[in-house]
């Protein structure tokens, strides 16, 4: 499966080139703080500056959506953009959609909510209804890019991204469809940032959007992809991730290895078996300056790696995603020159 385009929505910004230089310097995007209205505790994060979305916002499709739907939407167009493609009628059912979440659309998922428990269910708004379903913002998307044909959403954890991708190969193996865009997203509400704390997860949320349009042509592969080891506790998802890097490590020798560590205690045991399974490979940490996008967290690792990649000439790359309580996961990349 070959990548033909990419394009993603960042804390700290959206160009493809400029957030990777910024990347490659180690420069982290500004940190927010959010408040729960029943709490006392502040919550540190990293949001998408305002001014990246404020055109998408005027689109009258996604004039009422969330956050999260205006993220993912320019991912979208900036992917297509790359690729050099504008999707005709003639292509729009012969082209899927994938999208990969954890959290989904929380903002109005708890402005909803809130309104039911506080003021009773016949005062909550109908327009805030359909964006707290998790395949809201695929919705959007479809609608915006004219998309027709086949649409799925994969709910997960962190490594989901990665799923989606080996979805979409599978789409593009077993269908004749011409091409898959995988796209992931996600936004920050004050009481997703609780939820994390109270689950005792250290690690900096953030929120953005990652999207790939893949098929069966192009410079740079994905391949293989891992199917993902599922677990259930910290000692489980240390042998899940060993194992997925043994599977891995079968295709050869890696040049970079673009890390899921989160500042999460995994991060020690994927250090523990990149140094075990790819000696020798340059480890990338995206996340110490974007934070944990959850949704769209493997996707911008892999986008990552092929802007890597693709400054060196060429070469392979492990992208490595752990997952939080569910999977392991990861992928090799390949480009050429």
């Amino acid at each position: 499966m070959k990548i033909q385009g990419m394009g993603w929505v960042t804390p700290l910004g959206t160009g493809l080139d400029e957030v990777h230089a910024r990347l490659l310097s180690g420069e982290p995007a500004d940190i927010s703080e959010v408040t729960s209205p029943h709490s006392v505790r502040r919550h540190r994060c990293m949001r998408v500056p305002q001014k990246l979305v404020e055109d998408i916002g005027r689109n009258p499709r996604m004039r009422r959506s969330s956050s999260i739907s205006h993220f993912t939407a320019i991912a979208a167009l900036s992917a297509l953009e790359n690729a050099g493609i504008k999707i005709t009628p003639e292509m729009a059912d012969r082209t899927a959609l994938v999208f990969s979440i954890a959290n989904g659309g929380v903002i109005y998922t708890r402005k909803f909510y809130e309104t039911v428990v506080t003021q009773g269910a016949n005062a909550a708004s109908p327009l805030l209804f359909p964006e707290t379903v998790y395949n809201a913002p695929a919705s959007h998307v479809a609608a915006l890019l004219g998309l027709t044909g086949m649409s799925y959403t994969l709910v997960g954890d962190s490594s989901v991204g990665i799923t989606a991708l080996k979805f979409a190969e599978q789409l593009l193996d077993t269908t004749d469809i011409d091409r898959c865009l995988v796209v992931g997203g996600e936004e920050i509400d004050w009481i997703l940032c609780e939820a994390y704390h109270i689950g005792r997860f250290p690690m900096l949320l953030a929120e953005g959007a990652a999207a790939l349009l893949l098929g069966r042509s192009g410079k740079v592969s994905l391949n293989p992809i891992h199917s993902g080891i599922p677990f259930f506790n910290q000692k489980g998802g240390s042998q899940a991730l060993r194992q997925v890097f043994h599977d891995l490590q079968t295709s050869g020798p890696v040049d970079l290895a673009i890390c899921g560590g989160n500042g999460t205690p995994k991060d020690l045991a994927e250090q523990a078996a990149l140094e075990e399974f790819f000696p020798g490979s340059a480890p990338f940490f995206p996340k110490q300056s974007l934070g944990e996008p959850m949704g769209a967290g493997a996707l911008i690792q892999t986008i990552h790696g092929v802007l890597a990649l693709q400054q060196r000439g060429s070469g392979r790359a492990l992208v490595s995603a752990p997952g939080l309580n569910q999977q392991a996961s990861g992928l090799l990349i390949e480009s050429a020159l």
